[in-house]
């Protein structure tokens, strides 16, 4: 007994220590050296120079008297980008270059599910071969702050855990497969809003705990080969030339061997950028070109600063060998490998918000007359906006997935019910309607009326959800609010179908519809994934990835003021105009403050009992699960969680047990809860298992302002465990 005492003091020692995370792994980038140094010694300057800007849109320079290829940039995280002329956005108009349109990143995250973060990353990594490409500017992971950030459809989620998760997964199905990635943004680009001139000011506790820990995953435990700088500002310096980012943090603390790119206008200086730690100004070379070229020959940068900078480039260029020109584009780039991956990924993604009155999964032969009601049920998603789209080779949307996977098993009918809002709207900023369309309405009404069942396709665009801009509200638009009260008043039998990719107001939905479904911009398989869910061929098994607030201004940044800021009208975006346009606009600067510090999404409704429409990480069944035997154990790497879990009901289906840790004696700020482990488990009806989840040392950590690193607070840990993080089953305290 005298020996277990002491082994237990020993681990508890052991975990109570200030020591850092393990170093990185050796990275697969650091085995070609001796060639690297050799080409090097062989380049000329100018040669050097030119591998440090674009070349095109879409690419950067090698040396080909050296056998160097150029770098080829896939956009964006979720398809390959159509071909384009070289200096511009044209497209080239290739029958070759139409993609896979993956679920978008709200969709993924959706899914808790690393293995589908690992097929997504090499299915995006196998048709970027097939297209020459050799890095993909993706994951997106910057942390969804805001409601209405404009590219929280591109992102993964509020939570920093899930968001690691998900990102490592994709950057090893990627790498793994042939294209390296690029972690974005980084870092601190959560909003669209003037995020070409705002200067991010926040702790470093909540900077590293919430918005970098990501990134550090993926660079620690993936060995991410690429990272893109972020537009913004953090703590008074771009992140394309930002010190304390790009070579304290990211490489000599993380050990990032890769190379840098900034984002498309996103580089404002030639000397700080540099020596920095950017490799690649993208796409043109006002910065990194001729003027690095003079700042060298007049000894300002160190030519050993070039040699290093164009070093990191060629680790990544011999880690992913170029793919032939003559090669490139011979074929069509989507693959059926590729479709039943973004299928799959989308089944797991849908969720089921609420089914009161359980008309899902649909009875046909009690409902044999269905109306579809919406805009969205036809709209497709793989284009829109500003920023990142696919040329789809298809996309089923959602009325085309039921009518395909009901058949003439009941009478399906169609009606438009509100607007569209389109990309010339957009561009014409057009003011987004907030009336129903009289007439649209009236068609949907009298459909609903003659009907047995509704499904009303509701939600936003991405036209309306867009990179570039934040949405001005979460209310849904278009008078879809009062098309549903409407539509409720003619046919209780109301199925809401939410086709979006980020949180919206649903007081009036949740009034009017008893079963409300999320189904994201789902991708080229979206429709026939939800169809497959609403006919009870699969179980719905999606969780959120971020809290539906009540309402917007229960939000942390709105509800402090801090958000949003206001800039004159001439201040406007960095990328909609690809403008570096010289000291004036450099000069120009609005903080946005971060008030809320580590309270970001969940963290916050609960620290201040703020009541949510639907928490983070909820998502129903057609079945029931059963938590039962909760074990917790203490060992060197971190807490043993162990449980049982079963399925009550009489479906086969998956469950998303989520781990989270309190810290009720801590002596520093604590949220209520953090989401520290999960598991995504198939069981079969009946089927008991038992789940093991390891809350690693890392993860338990916080990050110390005073000793500038990550420290284990030793003391009493109570372990949650629950299918949300409001919906606790099961929890047990114990020490570290």
């Amino acid at each position: 007994m005298k020996h277990f005492r002491i082994a237990l003091l020993a681990i508890a020692v052991a975990l109570a220590s200030c020591t850092p995370q393990q170093p990185a792994k050796v990275s697969a980038l650091m085995q070609y050296e001796d060639t690297i140094n050799s080409l090097i010694a062989q380049m000329t300057l100018e040669e050097k120079v030119n591998m440090l800007h674009g070349k095109t849109m879409f690419s950067s320079a090698g040396v080909e008297r050296l056998g160097i290829a150029d770098m080829i940039y896939a956009d964006g995280p979720f398809g390959i980008r159509e071909e384009l002329e070289d200096h511009s956005w044209t497209p080239l108009g290739l029958s070759t270059d139409s993609a896979t349109f993956f679920p978008t990143g709200s969709a993924l995250a959706a899914t808790w599910c690393p293995g589908m973060g690992y097929d997504y990353g090499k299915g995006m990594a196998t048709e970027a071969r097939l297209r020459g490409k050799d890095m993909i500017l993706g994951p997106a992971m910057n942390i969804q702050r805001i409601p209405t950030g404009g590219r929280t459809y591109e992102y993964l989620s509020e939570d920093p855990k899930l968001t690691s998760v998900m990102a490592i997964a994709y950057t090893n199905g990627a790498q793994e497969n042939g294209a390296a990635v690029c972690l974005k943004h980084f870092a601190v680009n959560n909003q669209e809003n003037h995020r070409g001139f705002y200067d991010a000011q926040l702790s470093k506790r909540a900077l590293h705990e919430i918005y970098l820990k990501a990134f550090e995953d993926a660079v620690r435990d993936a060995d991410a080969f690429g990272v893109m700088s972020a537009y913004n500002k953090v703590d008074g310096f771009w992140c394309a030339e930002n010190e304390y980012l790009l070579d304290e943090v990211l490489r000599k603390t993380w050990g990032f061997k890769g190379m840098v790119i900034s984002d498309w206008g996103g580089t404002h200086s030639t000397v700080g950028s540099v020596t920095s730690g950017l490799n690649v100004e993208m796409p043109g070379n006002t910065y990194l070109g001729e003027a690095l070229l003079d700042s060298v020959k007049a000894g300002i940068v160190p030519e050993e600063v070039i040699d290093q900078r164009v070093r990191e480039i060629l680790r990544v260029r011999f880690a992913i060998p170029a793919v032939p020109k003559e090669q490139a584009n011979k074929e069509i780039t989507s693959k059926p490998e590729q479709q039943q991956i973004a299928y799959t990924v989308a089944t797991r993604s849908v969720v089921m918000l609420k089914n009161e009155t359980h008309l899902l999964p649909l009875d046909l032969d009690k409902y044999k007359k269905i109306a579809v009601i919406g805009d969205n049920a036809t709209c497709t998603q793989a284009l829109g906006g500003i920023g990142a789209g696919v040329k789809a080779l298809y996309e089923i949307t959602p009325l085309q997935g039921l009518l395909d996977r009901i058949g003439d098993k009941a009478e399906v009918k169609y009606a438009q019910g509100y607007q569209r809002y389109t990309l010339m709207d957009m561009f014409s900023r057009k003011p987004i309607p907030t009336e129903p369309d009289a007439k649209l309405m009236n068609e949907a009404v009298k459909l609903a009326k003659e009907s047995d069942l509704v499904i009303f396709v509701a939600g936003e665009n991405r036209n309306i959800e867009t990179e570039g801009s934040d949405r001005a509200s979460i209310t849904l638009p278009l008078g879809q609010d009062q098309l549903a009260e409407a539509l409720a008043a003619a046919n209780p039998n109301i199925i809401t179908v939410l086709v979006v990719g980020a949180p919206v107001d649903l007081r009036v939905i949740d009034k009017v519809s008893p079963s409300i479904v999320v189904s994201w911009y789902n991708g080229t398989e979206g429709g026939h994934a939800l169809a497959d869910i609403m006919t009870g061929k699969i179980s719905p098994s999606g969780k959120l990835p971020f809290t539906f607030p009540m309402k917007l201004e229960d939000s942390p940044a709105y509800a402090l003021g801090a958000y949003p800021q206001q800039m004159s009208q001439e201040q406007q975006d960095v990328f909609v105009n690809l403008v570096n346009r010289g000291a004036r606009q450099r000069a120009m600067q609005l903080k946005a403050e971060y008030p809320e510090g580590i309270l970001v999404g969940y963290r916050w409704y609960e620290a201040n009992n703020i009541p949510v429409m639907f928490p983070f990480g909820h998502g129903l069944s057609y079945t029931t699960f059963e938590y039962s035997n909760l074990q917790t154990e203490v060992t060197q790497e971190g807490i043993k969680v162990t449980f049982q879990l079963k399925n009550t009901g009489e479906m086969d289906a998956m469950e998303i047990p989520q781990v989270y840790v309190s810290r009720p004696d801590s002596k520093i700020q604590r949220p209520l809860k953090e989401l520290k482990g999960f598991k995504r488990t198939g069981l079969k009806a009946g089927e008991e298992k038992t789940i093991e989840i390891l809350l690693k040392r890392h993860d338990l950590s916080h990050w110390d302002e005073t000793a500038n690193e990550w420290q284990l607070e030793p003391g009493a840990v109570k372990v949650l465990v629950g299918s949300s993080s409001q919906d606790i089953k099961l929890e047990q305290s114990t020490q570290i």
